[in-house]
């Protein structure tokens, strides 16, 4: 058991006591998942001007090219309100999208800045924001299984465009899923955008039977027009290592320190992820401005990792610090996880969490 700040001479504790992940079980409405398919508040004010191309990386100033003349391009009237029209809106109204690509697919490593170019994309396109969705794979999947598949197409078939970022097919049953939903929202007129780690074309490839899947992963690629993102992860660009974990202490002297912070061992936190359906992780981290963990060991199974990954990647989107005890980020996952079919998504949380815990440094006196 840890022993007491105040006993270890870290000084006296605040009055407050800080806020606990454990103790929330949040209720989302389904109108509020959609409503919420706007980018991340990190990605709140970015926009093409503000992404800086690498320049020995002619890829990423080619990408912002093409992205905004993609942009421009949906300006026209949506197939919902005057008839379906071509691609980029012009022409006479059609019965059916025509055939090729519907949309465009930014691959690349981490840290290129992908999701900045798709969000800059999202807030470029002249649409009003109930007529754009901005999401995640894990959560557009979510929202079929709020919604159901069908309630699912006829909210999205309205919208100008979708964006989808982290295009992950780590299940059989989400490719056949998402497959099926972007083939009708493509009939139904809207464009598609999608960020990923992988070609379209090699979606599922090394994860599951990819030959089994071989027809709807190909249907997939070929809605789009793969646009590769070369570069180093700007998280580590003259950038210091990610710190090392502090001490029990001095994690739970910050915790009590810092208004809006949680507090909670991480074994217990993980725990309590399996109560919670990951569509509520977001609502899971409202109104918090840090997130103190102590105890960080290895994660024990394949089903908890995937959790964490969400959450990782929500604290991300909300640039909430994460401030831990225990082992360092980087040793979360073991080497089999590292080395199986999940492995980009883990590779990502670690890289994420690692830059929320630099960014926590400053919460310890």
């Amino acid at each position: 058991m840890s022993t007491s700040p105040a006993a270890s001479g870290f000084g006296p504790i605040a009055d407050s006591a800080p806020l606990s992940l454990c103790a929330r079980e949040p209720h989302v409405p389904a109108d509020r998942l959609v409503a919420e398919m706007v980018p991340p508040p990190r990605f709140d004010s970015v926009r093409f001007d503000t992404y800086i191309p690498d320049p020995n990386q002619p890829s990423q100033t080619e990408a912002v090219r093409i992205l905004e003349g993609f942009a421009a391009g949906l300006g026209g009237a949506h197939a919902a309100g005057g008839g379906k029209r071509g691609f980029f809106g012009f022409g006479k109204p059609r019965e059916k999208a025509p055939a090729g690509p519907r949309g465009v697919y930014l691959d690349g490593g981490y840290g290129v800045g992908k999701t900045h170019l798709l969000a800059s994309l999202w807030h470029a396109t002249p649409a009003e924001p109930s007529l754009k969705a901005f999401g995640t794979f894990v959560e557009l999947t979510n929202l079929v299984g709020a919604l159901g598949f069908q309630k699912t197409v006829q909210t999205l078939s309205g919208h100008r465009l979708l964006c989808i970022d982290e295009f992950e097919l780590d299940d059989p049953g989400d490719t056949v899923l998402v497959s099926t939903l972007l083939g009708k929202l493509v009939d139904a007129g809207v464009a598609l955008a999608a960020t990923s780690n992988t070609l379209p074309g090699k979606l599922g490839e090394g994860r599951f039977a990819a030959a089994d899947f071989l027809r709807e992963i190909q249907g997939l690629a070929a809605r789009f027009r793969p646009l590769r993102i070369d570069g180093e992860d700007y998280r580590h660009r003259g950038l210091p290592e990610a710190p090392a974990p502090f001490a029990d202490e001095e994690v739970t002297r910050a915790a009590h320190a810092t208004e809006g912070a949680s507090l909670d061992t991480f074994p217990q936190l993980l725990v309590h992820l399996a109560k919670v359906h990951p569509s509520r992780y977001g609502a899971l981290t409202d109104g918090l401005k840090a997130v103190c963990l102590t105890d960080v060991q290895p994660v024990p199974d394949q089903s908890t990792a995937l959790r964490l990954v969400v959450l990782a990647d929500r604290l991300y989107d909300r640039e909430v610090p994460v401030l831990a005890s225990g082992l360092p980020f980087d040793r979360l996952f073991s080497e089999e996880m590292l080395n199986g079919g999940y492995r980009k998504k883990y590779f990502r949380a670690i890289s994420r969490l690692t830059a929320l815990a630099r960014d926590a440094k400053g919460l310890v006196a």
